[in-house]
């Protein structure tokens, strides 16, 4: 279990770098993160907006909070940190991640904020980790899914979505894909969002699939059949509210891709824009993924043929990847791998500044976003937490949201 200091006010905020003398000089020290909020956003600095500070080998987490000048500091004993913020305002969002920070000294971050905008649609659910097969010995892993979820006041259509995971599959890979700032040691992000192996999208003509507030969808990311006829501890896929990523084309393996149950409706099934992989069932990791939900301004069919679209990973020939604009992400959701210590982050803070963690796999756990009760209560229907932090908003459940 993660351990948490919420460390006393004289610890939180220093009077200044130059005045701190630390009384444990050999154990501690002094660590000051500047939240630097984007041009045109100097009016929503405010005072006690919380940074997280996160030993990466340990998990050890310290919580500071900001002074009006957006600055918090705090002692922390030498180490390796991911530095997180989120920061809202009606509908705006900031959000800034550090990744790596390296402390042997007293240290001065800053922490650039991005901007982004309260979405309708979110992330509800991640269910990718499997279960046990008990009775029987064995794991299972042909059961995942995820939920969409209408947390805006009006009908949202999901008519043509896009939807796909992130390069590379695993929080624990090398990522080919970012760059580390030669000066601040930051792990720089590029412009876009490397959707790897398939680019799947919901059916629809435009108004086809409405989702009112409040309102649900299941995504089967592989069998749309009832799991728990075989397995108890897996879940019931076989619904007629059910959208399943099924094309025995592109994607033959029976095991992972069985023939969706009677009550699928085959004009729910999820159409492949692009198949940049060579796998022959939908590659979605067990343990980690990246799952985004976007949109595209063109039809995805024809963005996907454009010039420079597709691109190879840098350093490995084998793995294709569609570029996608941060700015046509609708969500994003980061898994982090609970057993190991060397996670990375593969999306950019401006879609999710943070990550929720799995903490082990075959174990029927699922990831899900806490509820706002509080506007849920003052809007009349299911509000959930939306910061664009996945370490603020998500949680790990011990069963699956659709467990009978």
């Amino acid at each position: 279990m993660k351990r948490f200091f919420l460390l006393g006010l004289a610890l939180l905020v220093a009077a200044c770098v130059e005045d701190y003398k630390s009384p444990w000089p050999d154990a501690l020290q002094l660590l000051s993160v500047n939240a630097v909020y984007p041009d045109g956003y100097a009016h929503a600095v405010h005072e006690g907006v919380v940074i997280r500070i996160e030993e990466v080998s340990s998990g050890a987490a310290y919580l500071a909070k900001t002074d009006r000048r957006g600055l918090a500091e705090i002692p922390v004993p030498p180490g390796i940190y991911r530095i997180t913020c989120s920061d809202r305002t009606g509908k705006d969002l900031f959000n800034g991640a550090a990744d790596k920070v390296v402390v042997t000294e007293r240290r001065i971050v800053d922490l650039r904020l991005s901007h982004s905008t309260a979405g309708g649609l979110v992330v509800k659910e991640i269910y990718c980790g499997g279960c046990s097969k008990a009775p029987q010995e064995g794991t299972y892993q042909s059961d995942q899914y995820f939920i969409i979820h209408n947390n805006d006041f009006e009908t949202v259509f999901l008519d043509s979505l896009c939807f796909g995971t992130l390069s590379p599959y695993n929080s624990t890979s090398v990522n080919n894909w970012t760059d580390r700032d030669p000066v601040t040691g930051e792990t720089v992000f590029p412009d876009f969002a490397p959707v790897v192996t398939v680019v799947w999208q919901l059916p629809g003509n435009g108004k086809d699939f409405p989702l009112a507030p409040g309102e649900d969808a299941v995504v089967a990311l592989r069998g749309a059949i009832d799991h728990t006829l075989q397995y108890p501890l897996s879940v019931n896929l076989n619904r007629p509210d059910v959208f399943v990523c099924y094309n025995p084309t592109y994607f033959p393996n029976p095991t992972y891709h069985p023939a969706p149950g009677d009550l699928v409706k085959p004009e729910r099934y999820a159409q492949v824009v692009i198949k940049t992989g060579q796998s022959n069932a939908n590659t979605f990791s067990i343990s980690s993924p990246t799952v985004v939900l976007f949109r595209t301004p063109v039809p995805a069919g024809e963005y996907v043929l454009q010039p420079d679209v597709v691109r190879v990973t840098p350093g490995n020939s084998a793995d294709r990847v569609v570029v996608v604009p941060y700015e046509w992400i609708v969500d994003a959701v980061e898994v982090f791998d609970g057993r190991s210590s060397s996670n990375g982050k593969r999306v950019a803070p401006a879609a999710d500044a943070g990550f929720v963690i799995q903490s082990d796999i075959y174990k029927g756990h699922t990831l899900r976003r806490k509820v706002d009760e509080k506007a849920s209560a003052e809007n009349g229907y299911e509000v959930l937490m939306d910061t664009n932090n996945s370490s603020n908003d998500f949680y790990e459940s011990e069963i699956q949201s659709l467990h009978p």
